[in-house]
């Protein structure tokens, strides 16, 4: 076996172990049953959201699908790793090839992530689909870029979508591949502009959109503009906690997102990870964020199940089992 490919399968390992270690109280029911986690929305996914926040609860969302060792960002095979270690959302970026192939992919080149270089625009799928992933530090793995419709098909039955659209990807596809995959109530479409909510609104009235709000008058401006507040979930920005902006969206029954990721040393997991305070993640679920967005999934996940804020087993359409 070549040392790239022992490395990434005991890091895989490594990362699988983690969730039946360190969440095992929350995890494992008394029949010792170690199966998958899924969420699924038993009707809506507004239905489910709302479920989770009447239950003290909060959902972890995966930057970028929860890359650790050996497990690259934006892989099938890293989101199916999670969730076996904890129930969460996987938040990926979707990007579009020369030759129309939506895939998953967050930088416009090719050169961090994969064995390949250049920029995305320049590469056909022809080439992408040969490509090798790489994890974090850089090592090579075993696995493929995947397409989105890949990803969809995985996700189906197993786990909610946030679908970041890079510049090159086309709306209208994209939600064309997610309604043929039946996945409308599982994803988020995540928006950065008004302009842009109303044309997913448009395209896709029946799918939520994650929209960032700032203040409690946001909100107002969104619905001013023909999207209506049930279909909006609140980002919140990734630097200071706003309780009272919670709680104003919390009355308005919009979910809260807010995002503690970022390269930057003084990201809020950087810095929870610096000082040692993996608390402060139940203090934001607490302070209701409905939604925690991080790059430490596990981490958070461990923090939320401490203070009895991670989501239980048969509530909420959150279940664990073995996938058929």
């Amino acid at each position: 076996m070549s040392p790239f490919l022992s490395h990434a399968a005991l890091s895989a390992a490594i990362a699988i172990g983690l969730g039946t270690t360190a969440l095992g109280q929350n995890t494992d029911n008394a029949s010792g049953n170690k199966g998958t986690w899924h969420l699924v929305p038993e009707t809506t996914l507004s239905a489910m959201l709302d479920c989770i926040e009447q239950s003290d609860t909060s959902l972890i969302s995966a930057h970028r699908g929860g890359p650790s060792p050996g497990l690259p960002e934006n892989s099938v095979e890293t989101m199916d790793a999670l969730l076996t270690a904890i129930p969460a959302v996987m938040e990926i970026d979707v990007a579009q090839s020369p030759d129309g192939v939506h895939y998953l992919m967050h930088d416009r080149t090719l050169d961090r992530t994969t064995t390949g270089t250049g920029n995305v625009t320049d590469a056909p799928w022809s080439e992408v689909q040969k490509l090798f992933l790489v994890d974090e530090a850089g090592w090579v793995t075993p696995y493929r870029v995947p397409t989105l419709n890949q990803a969809l098909s995985w996700a189906i039955g197993r786990t909610v979508l946030q679908i970041d659209f890079k510049r090159t990807a086309d709306y209208e596809e994209v939600i064309e591949l997610i309604r043929a995959q039946d996945m409308a109530e599982s994803v988020i479409l995540i928006a950065y502009s008004v302009e842009a909510a109303q044309k997913l609104y448009a395209l896709a009235p029946e799918m939520l959109i994650s929209f960032s709000l700032s203040a409690p008058g946001d909100l107002d401006e969104v619905v001013a503009a023909g999207i209506p507040a049930d279909r909006i979930v609140a980002f919140t920005g990734t630097r200071t906690a706003k309780p009272d902006l919670y709680q104003a969206l919390d009355e308005a029954d919009v979910e809260v997102i807010f995002g503690t990721l970022g390269r930057s040393p003084n990201s809020i997991d950087n810095i929870i990870d610096r000082f040692g305070i993996d608390e402060r993640y139940a203090e934001l679920s607490e302070g209701g964020v409905d939604v925690i967005a991080t790059d430490r999934p596990r981490e958070a996940a461990a923090a939320l199940s401490a203070a009895d804020r991670l989501p239980k087993e048969g509530r909420c359409g959150v279940r664990r089992a073995s996938n058929k």
